[in-house]
């Protein structure tokens, strides 16, 4: 049982570090095709430790997959906010600090959920009834305070446009029967716009710094932890329950309700956030029944009542995968940042763009192509117009909203 649960861990850990490192390649793929070969493995594996599997890929591929975001500008649907402040950060020859910066707030992240355990085990059931009902209310202060933050009346107009049209965008692609609706949408909006806008310009990479961590930690001012940590408190423990919001979702609240934040802090708040979003959806799956993540999903279909020692066990693979991730990131990155610089910038762009529309295609077919597409024109205009990109996030801010409405 112990060598097939530590088995388990790092074939997670191996598997999450490959999906992690190729785009298009999401975490619920991977855990529901190992849900429908479930059967043939229980003779090698027990539920527990196919659960461990799961729980610590998910956790590895969250670490990982801060690379080819920043790196490459190609995202998925949690790291789509982290090309913002990454892509600038990449530009200024400071790429591996984004990642380093993003993959500590994941492992800051692990650490918090430590004592929210309790609290998700034994007050969540009381007040889960209530928060649902709020959450419309919430959403729609977070989109008011959006606008009224933009500076001049035309900004703020050319921000509720947008916020409105990325909302009717995200609506419709929720609701056209896509396998993957998220994968065009939130690529042409983050990823791809970000793309054509740097072969536009015809940027190129300097030299990328590499930063220890010390140094990383001395530059930093001791607020821009707190900041981020305050941030990410406030919004994923009520993103990690509730159907439709995301880690996305989550951190574009937990910047707004707590203030304006630097590059730094706003890549350590969406760390955190995807970490602490993923593996409290574990928890919560055992509090009340609820799936959140397609991971918790996968979970739950395997093991059907989930016992105090399932979730120990589940939160032990949550934590030392994040420790191993962690240190797998940072020679990773090292080694992008060495060799990024090597290829031409435009061309290496111009490649991720077709490719990504390559997957667009695989994954979400022509319909998908068509969102794509328009997803990657809102983006670019966005940009051009100088608003906040996170005022694409209305693409799923407005559908949720909708959701609970109706």
């Amino acid at each position: 049982m112990i060598l097939a649960l530590i088995a388990a861990l790092l074939l997670g850990v191996l598997s999450g570090t490959i999906t992690g490192l190729f785009p298009g390649i999401h975490i619920n793929l991977v855990a529901f095709f190992l849900l429908a070969i479930s059967a043939s493995l229980s003779s090698f594996f027990p539920p527990i430790a196919l659960a461990v599997f799961i729980a610590s890929l998910s956790i590895t591929h969250i670490f990982i997959d801060f690379i080819p975001t920043i790196f490459l500008g190609a995202p998925d649907e949690d790291t789509s906010l982290s090309i913002l402040p990454g892509h600038e950060m990449l530009i200024n020859g400071q790429g591996y600090e984004a990642v380093i910066l993003s993959v500590l707030g994941a492992l800051i992240g692990i650490i918090l959920l430590i004592p929210l355990i309790p609290f998700f085990i034994y007050l969540l059931p009381i007040i889960y009834p209530y928060i649902q009902r709020v959450i419309p209310i919430i959403l729609i202060i977070i989109i008011l305070v959006m606008i009224f933050f933009e500076k001049g009346i035309n900004k703020k107009i050319l921000t509720l446009i947008i916020i409105i049209l990325s909302g009717f965008l995200g609506f419709a692609s929720l609701n056209l029967n896509l396998k993957d609706p998220l994968l065009p949408l939130l690529t042409g909006l983050f990823g791809a716009s970000s793309l054509i806008t740097s072969i536009a310009k015809k940027q190129t990479l300097p030299t990328q710094q590499i930063t220890n961590l010390k140094t990383i930690f001395k530059d930093s001012k001791s607020y821009s932890f707190l900041k981020s940590i305050s941030a990410s408190l406030i919004a994923s423990p009520i993103c990690s329950f509730l159907p439709s919001l995301g880690s996305s979702q989550a951190s574009a609240i937990g910047s707004y309700v707590i203030g304006e934040l630097d590059r730094k802090e706003f890549l350590i708040l969406i760390g955190i956030v995807n970490t602490l979003v993923m593996s409290l959806s574990f928890i919560t799956l055992y509090s009340i029944g609820k799936s959140r993540t397609g991971s918790a999903v996968a979970i739950n279909k395997l093991i059907s009542s989930i016992t105090q020692t399932d979730i120990f066990l589940i939160t032990l693979a949550i934590i030392l995968s994040a420790i191993i991730a962690f240190f797998i990131s940072i020679i990773i990155a090292k080694y992008f940042s060495k060799i990024i610089t090597r290829i031409s910038y435009t061309k290496l762009s111009v490649f991720i763009l077709i490719l990504l529309t390559l997957i667009t295609i695989i994954f979400s077919n022509i319909t998908g192509l068509i969102i794509f597409i328009t997803s990657t024109a809102l983006g670019i205009f966005t940009i051009l117009t100088g608003i906040k990109r996170t005022s694409l996030m209305g693409c799923l801010l407005i559908p949720t909203i909708i959701l609970y409405l109706i």
